[in-house]
C-alpha cells in the first residue's frame, strides 16, 4: 500500500473543513435572515478555520527572543498588491486593544469579510507566489490548488451582511479551536436538502446579479470617463471655433478695408490721369502757337541769313567757344553726381553703423546683468560709442560743408545758366533743347538734397535716443553699484553671525563633554555604591591607623570613611577629587571604589 504524503491530506482535511464552514455559515446566515454579530457561533467557527487555513506550512521566523509563527505578515502584503486594503490596513495598526500580530490578523479577516472582499484580497497573495514563498513552505495550502479552491468559495461569501464590532472585542487572547460537532449530520438535515437545492439556487441567482451588477458599474465608469473626454473635445473645439470665427471677422474688415483703399487709389489715379491729359492738351496747344511763330521766324531767318552769310565765320567761332563752355558745364555735372553718390556711400555707411551701435547697445544690456566684468565691458563700450559719436558728428559736419559746396556750385550754375539762356535763346534751337535737359538735371539734384537734409534729421533724431539710452544705462550701472555694495555689507554680517554661531557651538560641544564625562563618572560611583551596599562601617576605636599610609590618625591627619567599602583613609592618602555640578567645591572619592568619602569626626576631637 502506498504511503500519503501527511501534507496532502492535511490540505485535504483543511479544504473539507472549509468547504463545511463555508457552507454552513451561508445555510444559516440565509435562515436567520439578518445581519450577522461577532457572537454568531457559525462566524466564530469560519474565522477559527481561516486561522488554520492560513497558518498551514508558515515558515518561523527568528527573533531577538523567540521564534515567531503569525499569519500577520502574509496579510500585510495586501495593501501593497491591492491598494484598497490601505484602509483595513491603517484601521487594524489605529486599534489601541490590539498587542500582538495575531490579533491584527483576526481584526483583519473580520474587516475584510464585513466589506464583501476577502476573496480578492487572498486572490492577489495567490497569484504573487514569489512573495508567498518568504512566508510559506512549499508543500502550505497556500502555495498549492488548495488555496486557490478556497478562495473561490469564499466568493460565495458576498451573499452575508456581517456587523462586527473589533475595537472592544479581545482578539488576542483568543483559542482556535474547531468545533466537529457542528458539522455532524442528523436526521433533521438528511430530510432538508430540497430546502438546500432552493437556497443553493436563491444564491446563485444573487451572485448572478451581483457580477452584473459590478459590470455594470464599471460599464458605467468607462462611460463617464468617455463623456468627461468628449465634454472636453467639446469644449476645445467650441474654444476654436470661436477663435476662427474672430479670424474670419477680421479678415473681412479688413478685406473691406483694402477694397476701400483699392477705390481711393483708383479714384486718385483716374484724376491724376485727367489732369495729365488736360496739361498734355495744353502742351500741344503750346506747341503748335510756338511751332507758327517759329514758321514766322524761320521765314525772317531765310530773310536775314543773305545779310548775316558775312557774320557766319564769327558766329562759328562764337559756337566753338560755347561748345568748350558746354563741355566745362558736363564736366561740373559729373563731378557733382559723383559728389551726390560718394554722400550716399557715407550715409549707407552711417546707417551701418547706427545699426552695430544698437546691436552693441542690446549686448551692453544683457551683460549688464551678468556680473561686474560686464559692467566694465559696457563702459568701454559707451566710451567707444562716444568716440564714434563724435566721428558721426564730424562727418556730419563734414557733409555739411560738402552740402553747402554743392548749393554755391548750383547756385553759380544756375547763374551761368541764365546767362547762356539769356546770350544764345535767339541763336539755336539745339542750345535750347540743351538747357531744358540741364534744368531737368537741376531738378533731380533738389531732390536729391531734400532727401539728404531728410536723413540728416533722421539722423540727428536717432542720435539723441542713443545719447538717451546711454544715460539710463550709466543710471542703471550706478545703480548696479549700489546694490553689490549693499551685497558685501550683507555677506561680511553673515560672516559675523556665523562665527558667532560656530563659537556657540564650539562651546555647547565642550560643555556636552563635561557634561558627559561628569555623568559617566556619577554613574560608575553609583555601581559601585550598589555593588558595596551591606558592608559595615569600622568603629572608631579599632580605626587606629591608615588603610594605605598605616601611620596614625590625628588632629593633622583626620579620618575620611567610605561609604561603600567601609574603608577609612586619612585626609593625606585621599587626595582623589571629583567636581560636582551641585556642589562649589570639589568631592574626595575612596581609592578602591570610587564613592565619595565622608569626614568624621577622630576620638580625640569632639
Amino acid at each position: 500500500v502506498a504511503v500519503k504524503d501527511p501534507t496532502a491530506v492535511e490540505r485535504a482535511n483543511l479544504l473539507n473543513m472549509a468547504k463545511l464552514s463555508i457552507k454552513g455559515l451561508i445555510e444559516s446566515a440565509l435562515s436567520f435572515g439578518r445581519t450577522l454579530d461577532s457572537d454568531y457561533p457559525p462566524l466564530q467557527q469560519f474565522f477559527v478555520v481561516m486561522e488554520h487555513c492560513l497558518k498551514h506550512g508558515l515558515k518561523v521566523r527568528k527573533s531577538f527572543l523567540s521564534y515567531n509563527k503569525t499569519i500577520w505578515g502574509p496579510l500585510e502584503l495586501v495593501e501593497k498588491l491591492y491598494p484598497e486594503a490601505e484602509e483595513i490596513a491603517a484601521s487594524v495598526r489605529d486599534l489601541p486593544g490590539l498587542k500582538t500580530p495575531l490579533g491584527r490578523a483576526r481584526a483583519w479577516l473580520r474587516l475584510a469579510l464585513m466589506q464583501k472582499k476577502m476573496a480578492d484580497y487572498l486572490r492577489c497573495l495567490i497569484i504573487q507566489r514569489d512573495l508567498l514563498s518568504e512566508f510559506y513552505e512549499y508543500h502550505a495550502l497556500m502555495m498549492e490548488e488548495e488555496g486557490a479552491v478556497i478562495v473561490g468559495l469564499l466568493v460565495g461569501l458576498n451573499v452575508i451582511d456581517a456587523n462586527l464590532c473589533v475595537k472592544g472585542e479581545d482578539l488576542d487572547s483568543q483559542v482556535g479551536v474547531i468545533d466537529f460537532s457542528v458539522y455532524l449530520k442528523s436526521d433533521d438535515d438528511i430530510g432538508g436538502k430540497e430546502r438546500d437545492v432552493q437556497i443553493a439556487a436563491i444564491l446563485d441567482q444573487k451572485n448572478y446579479v451581483e457580477e452584473l451588477n459590478r459590470q455594470l458599474n464599471s460599464t458605467v465608469n468607462s462611460l463617464h470617463a468617455r463623456v468627461d473626454s468628449l465634454e472636453k473635445s467639446n469644449t476645445k473645439l467650441i474654444e476654436e471655433l470661436a477663435i476662427a470665427k474672430n479670424n474670419i471677422i477680421k479678415l473681412q474688415e479688413e478685406n473691406h478695408q483694402l477694397r476701400s483703399e483699392n477705390t481711393l487709389i483708383l479714384m486718385k489715379t483716374q484724376h491724376h490721369l485727367e489732369a495729365t491729359k488736360v496739361d498734355a492738351e495744353a502742351e500741344l496747344q503750346t506747341y503748335k502757337h510756338s511751332r507758327q511763330g517759329l514758321d514766322e521766324m524761320y521765314s525772317e531767318a531765310r530773310r536775314q541769313l543773305r545779310e548775316e552769310a558775312q557774320l557766319r565765320q564769327d558766329m562759328e567761332n562764337e559756337l566753338v567757344v560755347q561748345v568748350s563752355m558746354k563741355h566745362e558745364i558736363e564736366l561740373a555735372m559729373k563731378l557733382l553726381e559723383k559728389d551726390i553718390h560718394e554722400k550716399q556711400d557715407t550715409l549707407i555707411g552711417l546707417r551701418q553703423q547706427l545699426d552695430e551701435v544698437k546691436a552693441i547697445n542690446v549686448e551692453m544690456y544683457q551683460k549688464l546683468q551678468v556680473s561686474e566684468d560686464a559692467v566694465k565691458e559696457k563702459s568701454e563700450i559707451i566710451s567707444r560709442l562716444e568716440d564714434k559719436t563724435n566721428q558721426i558728428n564730424a562727418t556730419m559736419k563734414q557733409l555739411e560743408q560738402r552740402l553747402q559746396q554743392a548749393e554755391k556750385a548750383q547756385m553759380e550754375a544756375e547763374a551761368e545758366d541764365e546767362k547762356l539762356k539769356q546770350e544764345y535763346v535767339n541763336k539755336s534751337e539745339s542750345l535750347q533743347n540743351e538747357f531744358s535737359q540741364k534744368e531737368k538735371q537741376l531738378l533731380q539734384l533738389e531732390t536729391d538734397l531734400k532727401i539728404e537734409k531728410e536723413w540728416r534729421q533722421t539722423l540727428e533724431d536717432d542720435l539723441q535716443k542713443e545719447k538717451e539710452t546711454v544715460s539710463h544705462l550709466r543710471m542703471e550701472t550706478h545703480e548696479i553699484i549700489n546694490l553689490k555694495k549693499e551685497f558685501l555689507k550683507l555677506q561680511e554680517k553673515n560672516k559675523q553671525l556665523k562665527r558667532i554661531c560656530e563659537d556657540q557651538e564650539a562651546a555647547l560641544q565642550e560643555l556636552a563633554s563635561k557634561l558627559s564625562e561628569s555623568k559617566l563618572k556619577i554613574e560608575d560611583i553609583k555601581e559601585a555604591n550598589k555593588a558595596l551596599q551591606g558592608q559595615v562601617w569600622l568603629k572608631d576605636k579599632e580605626a587606629t591607623h591608615c588603610k594605605l599610609c598605616e601611620k596614625e590618625f590625628s588632629l593633622s591627619k583626620r579620618k575620611h570613611h567610605c561609604r561603600n567599602c567601609g574603608e577609612i583613609f586619612c585626609n593625606a592618602c585621599s587626595d582623589n577629587e571629583l567636581p560636582l555640578p551641585s556642589s562649589p567645591k570639589p568631592v574626595r572619592v575612596c581609592d578602591s571604589c570610587h564613592a565619595i568619602l565622608i569626614q568624621r569626626c577622630s576620638s580625640n576631637v569632639p
